[in-house]
């Protein structure tokens, strides 16, 4: 071979890939790369969700808070917060060091939490985990709150609360991790962690204004449907993914996040019913996410007829909690509190009972770990318990903390003010609508039925359900600014809530579009 072909042979050598390399399953990598998408899916599945249980003109703000704080996020787990939360050198049991940060030394070695997938896999599939945890948390400022803030909670809780939760129970010396806790994927950092600091947010933030709270009802059940089987599809994905590899554990996991989420829809919806005489359809994906949620620490733990029982107790358990948000006298808009906190205890409780070692083993890496009650581990009960009661008391206590700071330093107030409540968050934050006229119109008084020869007739605002007219403030605001035509009054007194009123309307719009 001439020194060319030599030259040619080396540079090849070179870019041959490192023996370590070759220890990983091309399917066990390949699966996870899909899992980890799939968790990606779930967080325009939460914006949706969360815009079509808001008022419409609160929707967007929801939506951006979501796909916003996915971006700070990612930045935050590159920047320290993989490091903070699994770093392999960290000895404390409670939060990492900075070995890796920014990704360094993060690459083709075994990974901490699984032998048969590379560090830097891993490090993106818990980066998923911990947007989506996130986006969960920003339920908590649903039609209230400001979104430049809300970022700024975003990257200090990534850092105080959920990275340290992931590093208890998924670390290699975490506390929860020694003490043998079973949570499979993430009842304590992901579940718990967002329903309680939920929780705490929205006592922070104080209550929505009571005459917004009047017959308050989901805007869109459409957008509530399409987020809810976003986020069955996404949990696939997260669950299954949670086996780290393309085995039979993750295959169990998969039909133990289907079998709860249909058990815990049924249940709920059944509920409803008894109540209100109506098969409600935000119910039955409220009990769907209740399913999945309890079957997020346990779905790699327990058979699938246990998944049946966990399914119904998380259903009824988390249907039941909504309720308590009123005792608490906490305006916990979006029942983060009754969804997430109450579903990741029912399924981290009863990973204490169902949990077994011949689940458990079927990935071929842990076949040492005892279950619970099913395996004589009785001690597994209290461990558990413990283990609960430790993330609910962490997550609402320094969740107030940090939004307590940061809610009084200057130009970082979380609360919007209570005009801008009225107007809605998208008009004041946003300034574009999840639902607009193309320009055409944004408020029922603008223009389009507007009488010229009596310019102060009021109308009846179009799907008002809260006992006042929403375009009230937005015709004050109009006038102000000297965009528009002064009325006389505001209030509920300028409805007319008589038929003739409303046909009147319906009249005027029939003549509008017959034109």
């Amino acid at each position: 071979m001439d020194i060319a072909g030599r030259a040619v042979a080396e540079d090849h050598r070179s870019y041959l890939p490192r023996a370590d390399s070759t220890s990983f399953d091309g399917g066990d990598v390949s699966f996870i790369i899909v899992a980890g998408a799939m968790v990606l899916l779930m967080v325009p599945g939460l914006a949706f969700l969360y815009s079509g249980l808001a008022r419409r003109k609160s929707a967007l703000s929801l939506i951006w808070a979501v796909a916003a704080s996915n971006a700070v996020g990612i930045f935050q787990w590159w920047f320290w917060g993989y490091s903070l939360a699994f770093s392999s050198s960290a000895t404390s049991g409670y939060i990492g060091n900075l070995r890796n940060f920014g990704l360094m030394k993060v690459l083709g070695d075994p990974s901490p939490g699984s032998p048969l997938i590379p560090e830097i896999l891993y490090s993106f599939f818990q980066m998923e985990f911990a947007c989506v945890t996130i986006g969960i948390l920003m339920g908590g400022i649903a039609e209230r709150g400001r979104v430049l803030p809300a970022m700024v909670l975003t990257f200090a809780w990534l850092t105080l609360v959920y990275c340290p939760l992931a590093c208890w129970v998924w670390g290699a010396n975490g506390w929860a991790f020694s003490w043998g806790v079973l949570d499979f994927a993430g009842g304590g950092p992901v579940e718990i962690g967002s329903g309680v600091s939920g929780l705490a947010l929205a006592w922070v933030i104080g209550r929505r204004q009571e005459k917004e709270l009047l017959n308050f009802r989901p805007h869109n059940v459409s957008l509530v449907c399409l987020g809810t089987f976003l986020l069955w599809f996404g949990w696939l994905g997260f669950n299954g993914g949670s086996a780290f590899g393309a085995n039979l554990r993750a295959i169990v996991a998969i039909w133990n996040s289907m079998l709860a989420a249909a058990f815990g829809g049924m249940v709920w919806c059944i509920m409803d019913y008894r109540y209100e005489r109506h098969w409600s359809m935000v119910g039955f994906c409220s009990g769907t996410i209740a399913g999945l949620v309890a079957a997020t620490p346990s779905s790699g733990f327990v058979h699938p007829w246990a998944s049946v029982i966990i399914g119904v107790v998380s259903g009824a358990a988390c249907n039941l909690a909504t309720k308590l948000k009123f005792h608490f006298q906490i305006d916990d808009a979006l029942d983060l509190f009754a969804e997430h906190a109450i579903g990741g205890i029912v399924g981290l409780f009863l990973n204490g009972f169902f949990g077994t070692n011949e689940v458990i083993r079927l990935d071929g890496v842990n076949t040492s770990t005892p279950g619970g009650f099913m395996d004589h581990n009785w001690k597994q009960l209290y461990i558990q318990f413990t283990y609960i009661c430790a993330t609910c008391s962490y997550s609402f206590v320094v969740t107030a903390l940090l939004a307590k700071i940061i809610d009084v330093i200057p130009g970082l107030k979380l609360r919007s003010t209570p005009e801008d409540e009225s107007l809605g968050m998208d008009e004041v934050e946003i300034g574009e609508f999840a639902t607009d006229y193309i320009e055409i119109r944004r408020d029922f008084t603008d223009g389009l039925f507007m009488n010229s020869t009596n310019p102060s007739e009021q109308h009846v605002a179009a799907g008002d359900r809260h006992g006042r007219p929403d375009n009230a403030l937005h015709q004050r605001s109009t006038m102000q600014n000297g965009n528009g035509l002064p009325h006389e009054g505001t209030g509920t007194d300028q409805i007319k809530h008589d038929g003739n009123g409303i046909a009147e309307v319906n009249e005027k719009m029939r003549d509008s579009e017959s034109c």
